[in-house]
């Protein structure tokens, strides 16, 4: 039998729609659309003529990081205040897993792609090496993201083990949806323990991990549906 929430759980469950959608919107600018684009594998000296030709585009990326990442600390806070009274031990871990560890991790790891374009820029102070040294570099620098990601997405996958537990416990969401959020912090825990262990065979299970990553996106779904609902309710009364 479904489970009643209060006013307060309602604007939280809203909020956290917004949010949730927000960073699904925003985050593959910053972390596949943009490397995607600007980044040859091995070639040095075409990523940093790309980055040169392009360099709005890195800075479009990069504050796509930062944008998410900082709304990422909302969103596990408005998860919080919906699942407190379903289990606070579950809700707290959710918190440090979500957002005390990993967004750090995601901020620190910006400094990455700045450095590659400081690197690539033509500044004075960087006069005393040549160029294809400062491609180079460059090129490491963004490699360093790639893996601070990989670290990063640890806690991604680590995060929706006890956001699933307060699913499945909480008696107003469909219980499936905590299921395949356990099925996507998998993916992500595969995907990055694969890059680090067996990095040979990073690119396949990366490519099927990303399709149990999917599994996170259905509550996205059911929080906007679920908050739009609530507003609606709200206007006709």
């Amino acid at each position: 039998m479904p489970v009643s929430i209060d006013e307060s759980q309602r604007k939280a469950l809203k909020t956290g729609g917004l949010l949730y959608l927000l960073i699904a919107i925003t985050a593959p600018i910053g972390l596949m659309y943009v490397p995607s684009t600007l980044i040859v594998r091995g070639d040095a000296m075409t990523t940093a003529d790309n980055i040169r030709a392009s360099e709005w585009l890195l800075r479009i990326g990069i504050g796509s990081e930062l944008f998410h990442q900082a709304i990422a600390v909302f969103l596990v806070l408005a998860l919080y205040r919906l699942f407190k009274t379903v289990n606070q031990d579950h809700a707290r871990l959710m918190v440090i897993l979500g957002a005390l560890v990993s967004v750090p991790i995601m901020f620190l790891n910006v400094l990455n792609e700045i450095a590659a374009l400081i690197l690539v820029s033509g500044t004075d102070f960087l006069s005393a090496f040549q160029e294809s040294q400062l491609d180079a570099l460059a090129l490491l620098f963004l490699r360093l993201h790639d893996q601070g990601i990989t670290v990063a997405s640890v806690f991604w996958g680590l995060w929706l083990f006890p956001f699933g537990i307060l699913v499945i416990r909480s008696g107003f969401i469909p219980r499936l949806l905590g299921i395949l959020l356990f099925i996507a912090g998998s993916g992500y825990l595969v995907s990055a323990c694969t890059s680090v262990l067996l990095p040979e065979y990073g690119s396949i299970v990366g490519q099927v991990a990303m399709i149990l990553e999917l599994g996170e996106l259905p509550i996205i779904f059911w929080f906007v549906f679920k908050g739009l609902r609530s507003s609606r309710i709200e206007e006709s009364n």
